[in-house]
């Protein structure tokens, strides 16, 4: 065990590094309201800022397919803090300093999600490859600090807004961006497993000639969409669907999403080496679906709240789950097979919430009224779920063939 205690700062470093993929992929939102007062932003340009952090994202994730085992590990990790700490920086300073502050908010965005698009692929593969035990349990730990730092950046913003008033908002991205600006520097220095050699590694198209990894780029499509549908629609959903304020809507919405994700995540990392990580994804998927219907269908609106809330707790093993079933599958598939699948769950992160979106928007248009037209769409976004559930058998079934 002497070898695994020498890498507890490395682990340290990818937790630190999940807390700020979850502030920089979370706090732009709780300033759109103010954007909007102080800038003139409409919501086209705040859906453009959404449209620029994905594509960002997809294509960071892209390249990092290509290059990040070349480049190494660590010149990654480095790479990926310098750009969020620019880009936190720059999201407090350019709006207010550029003649358009809406190019500003843009520049700022692009260089976060850069940043935030490298972790996403890099942390994965680096808590992997370290020497432990119950890697899977791990591996949920490592993505719980996702969760937290999602929490965290939500009340501790939101606070400090309500605090220091909305005219020093400016300041909060800068205090924020000295979390992957530290982190830079502890990825500098603390050890590090080599990446696999190119000649090791598995092809790309050998993985995805195997049914194994196909059905497992599938599972994390319908991951990425069970999560954001649920995550992004439930304060709207909560405030016009259910009737409930909006502080207490995204308070028992978005933030209770992400408090039961993370509680989920940590539960399997401290025990998941008790139990069957299969069984336990095919648990929570049928949860899942289970969440979905209540949301949809329950009358009560205190009942359809912890049915959202409960969807975190649902869909936290799936993503971390997967990642490190498929590593175990196929040890040598390297940083590529991390991205790829990174790539596939952030297709879902946005399709999920498209569909729910475009069939609430049908349901209007048919003449049912807003609580039942969003209710319709909570219904739609079922279907991933209930995908999830049937690929869940398939990787079961194709695992033994394949390990």
């Amino acid at each position: 065990m002497r070898e695994t205690v020498s890498y507890k700062s490395t682990r340290m470093a990818c937790c630190l590094g999940c807390i700020f993929q979850g502030v920089v992929n979370n706090i732009s939102p709780l300033f759109f309201v103010i954007f909007q007062k102080e800038f003139g932003i409409s919501y086209a340009m705040i859906s453009s800022l959404i449209l620029f952090n994905f594509v960002t994202q997809i294509l960071v994730d892209l390249l990092c397919v290509r290059f990040v085992d070349k480049m190494g590990y660590r010149a990654a990790a480095v790479m990926a803090h310098v750009c969020g700490a620019l880009g936190l920086t720059l999201l407090g300073l350019l709006p207010r300093a550029l003649p358009s502050p809406f190019v500003g908010l843009a520049i700022a965005t692009i260089v976060s999600a850069i940043g935030g698009g490298m972790v996403e692929v890099i942390i994965s593969p680096i808590s992997d490859s370290l020497p432990a035990d119950a890697k899977d349990a791990k591996m949920s730990l490592l993505h719980s600090f996702y969760c937290w730092g999602q929490v965290a950046v939500v009340l501790l913003t939101t606070l400090a807004v309500r605090v220091l008033g909305e005219s020093l908002w400016w300041a909060l991205p800068l205090l924020w961006a000295l979390l992957p600006a530290c982190n830079c520097i502890a990825f500098a220095m603390v050890p590090l497993r080599p990446a696999v050699l190119e000649e090791e590694k598995s092809p790309l198209m050998h993985l995805f000639s195997s049914r194994l990894f196909v059905v497992a780029m599938v599972i994390m499509l319908c991951a990425g969409a069970s999560e954001l549908a649920m995550s992004q629609w439930s304060s709207l959903f909560a405030e016009k669907g259910l009737g409930v304020p909006k502080v207490m809507g995204d308070l028992l919405g978005p933030c209770l999403f992400a408090v039961f994700m993370g509680l989920g995540r940590t539960l399997y990392g401290l025990w998941g080496s008790r139990l069957d990580l299969d069984k336990a994804l095919l648990a929570t998927a049928a949860l899942c679906v289970g969440c979905y219907l209540g949301a949809a269908l329950f009358t009560v609106p205190l009942l359809s709240l912890l049915s959202c809330a409960l969807c975190g707790f649902s869909i936290s093993l799936m993503w971390p789950g997967v990642l490190s079933s498929t590593a175990a599958a196929y040890p040598k598939g390297g940083t590529a097979m991390f991205g790829v699948l990174a790539v596939c769950g952030d297709i879902g992160c946005s399709l999920g919430p498209a569909l729910t979106g475009a069939v609430s928007g049908l349901a209007l248009g048919a003449g049912l009224g807003e609580s039942q037209g969003l209710k319709a769409g909570m219904l739609a976004a079922a279907l991933f779920p209930l995908v999830l559930i049937l690929c869940l058998r398939l990787f079961r079934r194709f695992k033994p063939s394949q390990a």
